[in-house]
C-alpha cells in the first residue's frame, strides 16, 4: 500500500490566516470524503468508528476544500491539505478534532481504541 503524503502545518500566532482557500473547522467534530470509494472491509471499520463518535457526541462534517484548517480553542490552528484518495482506505479517511484538542488522522485499521481513547481524554 502506497503511503499518502499529508501536508500539515501548525500555525502558533494567534493572528488569523486568510482561510479563503481553507475550509475552517472549530467545533467537536469528525471530518469525511462526501463521496468515499466503496469497500466493504473499509465500510465495517469505518462505520464502528462513526457509531462511536456520534455516541460522544462528534458531529460529521464532510470535506469540501482539499486544505483544511483546524482552529483549536487556545488559537492554535493547524493546517492540513489532503492528497487525492489513492485507494478506499485513503478514501474513506476520518479525521476527529475536538477544539481543546489537536486533530487526530484516525487509523481505520487500528478500530475504535484510539477514537475511545481521545474522545475520552482532557
Amino acid at each position: 500500500m502506497a503511503a499518502a503524503v499529508l501536508a500539515v502545518s501548525c500555525n502558533q500566532t494567534r493572528e488569523r490566516t486568510d482561510t479563503s482557500n481553507y475550509q475552517v473547522i472549530e467545533e467537536k467534530c469528525y471530518v469525511m470524503r462526501q463521496h468515499p470509494m466503496q469497500d466493504s472491509a473499509v465500510n465495517i471499520a469505518k462505520d464502528s468508528i462513526v457509531q462511536l463518535l456520534d455516541a460522544q457526541g462528534f458531529t460529521a462534517k464532510f470535506i469540501e476544500k482539499d486544505s483544511l484548517m483546524f482552529r483549536r480553542a487556545n488559537g492554535l490552528q493547524v493546517e492540513i491539505v489532503l492528497p487525492a484518495a489513492q485507494n478506499a482506505w485513503e478514501s474513506n479517511a476520518i479525521i476527529v478534532f475536538d477544539p481543546q484538542k489537536n486533530p487526530l488522522f484516525v487509523n481505520l485499521h487500528k478500530g475504535t481504541a484510539q477514537v475511545r481513547q481521545y474522545a475520552t481524554q482532557p
